[in-house]
């Protein structure tokens, strides 16, 4: 059923009204219309038990407890303490969809993470295993930066400049499961942020270009800094604009083209913030996520996953000083760890910076989400279609095949 799209009045020339037609984007923006092949969120139904109910631990506890085996709950890095408490097994959204793919006698996955992570432990699970995500609003504002429809209007572009069948598409783990399919229907694979290197190396292999998404920093950080191109070899493609921003000469020319999607979070960190706690801190190690901008991770000291990161902290001296370029809830619960070693891990940033939609996943969503499954009521499924579940199994699969 096709619903009816409201107008918005604007001046024609004449200096009178004159009907205009909102874009698709334009209704989603104002709020007046729901994208469902996007990974912003929507209402979440039930009642949610008020945020400053003492009884929330134990009510967690005791759900949680009711169900046994048949519940498995994922804590990504970046969620909230009062959250990761719960946790079976904590890591990266790899690594959790790996780990509730190893878990086939749990009926019920609770990923306490985003909407992509989900969509990912879907794909990767059996089919008699049901996904749940407690706040379906906890969505990702990189993987947003790539919609199905940008994409497909992106190759078409590639098409008519006579590279399409010279590249190979790479897409971030961060991404939807429309984009996953994508890449495994155009021959590419999935990456993470620590395996980027082998991924595209691979991607060489196939074909003389990548279409990196849809992190432009991810993908222009591994090219120079690992793999030794210049920035002159990579151009961003811009969805917004007309033919991505680029010349038909500029994309036979390149070797990476770069998706203009960012993270929220990590986009922040400039080089005035390496710069400040260099100058606070004497002998600060400085150590941020590849998914920073190219001046700041050409300024740090070290540079990797969120895996990486945690590896790296455990592994330093004591009495060691660190500036963390990541999200600040894992930031603090590392300098919490940390702290009885004599280990000074501070955030890279004098802002405050959350993820925000991974903080939608809150205590009382995760109440609900328990007592909800406890009960017999399954909530908030996350389930991709078997057409896009079978494309974008195929690219990860060749992720895991890598060598």
């Amino acid at each position: 059923m096709t619903t009816a799209q409201p107008s918005l009045t604007a001046p024609d020339a004449a200096g009178g009204p004159q009907d205009v037609q909102p874009t698709p984007l334009a209704l989603l923006l104002l709020g007046r219309e729901a994208d469902p092949r996007s990974e912003r969120g929507v209402e979440c139904p039930g009642d949610l038990p008020s945020p400053s109910d003492p009884d929330l631990v134990e009510r967690a506890r005791a759900a949680k407890e009711k169900l046994g085996d048949k519940v498995f709950v994922l804590g990504h890095h970046y969620q909230r303490d009062e959250v990761i408490q719960f946790a079976d097994v904590t890591g990266d959204s790899f690594k959790l969809a790996r780990d509730a793919a190893a878990r086939p006698e749990a009926e019920y996955i609770v990923f306490c993470g985003v909407h992509f992570m989900a969509e990912s432990a879907d794909i990767l699970t059996g089919d008699d295993q049901k996904v749940v995500l407690p706040d379906l609003a906890a969505g990702c504002s990189m993987a947003d930066m790539a919609t199905a429809e940008q994409v497909a209007e992106c190759w078409d572009v590639l098409t008519e400049a006579g590279v399409a069948e010279r590249t190979v598409p790479v897409s971030y783990m961060n991404s939807s499961a429309d984009i996953k399919a994508f890449t495994g229907k155009h021959g590419g694979t999935i990456c993470t942020s620590s395996n980027a290197k082998r991924a595209l190396d691979w991607a060489f292999e196939q074909g003389e270009k990548v279409l990196f998404l849809p992190d432009q920093h991810l993908g222009r950080n591994t090219a120079v800094r690992d793999m030794g191109m210049s920035l002159d070899d990579c151009v961003v493609y811009n969805p917004h604009r007309p033919n991505g921003g680029l010349t038909a000469e500029q994309l036979r020319d390149a070797k990476m083209i770069l998706w203009r999607g960012h993270c929220s979070v990590h986009g922040r960190f400039s080089l005035d913030s390496v710069n400040d706690v260099r100058a606070r801190i004497p002998g600060v190690n400085v150590l941020v996520h590849p998914e920073c901008k190219h001046e700041v991770v050409a300024a740090a000291d070290y540079v990797g996953s969120t895996e990486y990161i945690i590896k790296t902290l455990e592994a330093a001296p004591a009495g060691s000083a660190w500036a963390i370029g990541t999200e600040l809830n894992l930031v603090r619960r590392l300098a919490n760890r940390f702290a009885p070693e004599g280990k000074e891990i501070v955030f890279l940033d004098k802002t405050v910076c959350f993820c925000s939609t991974m903080n939608r996943i809150d205590l009382p969503h995760l109440v609900w989400a328990l007592e909800s499954l406890a009960e017999g009521n399954l909530v908030n499924r996350i389930q991709v279609d078997s057409e896009t579940e079978s494309f974008a199994k195929l690219a990860l699969e060749r992720m895991l095949a890598l060598p």
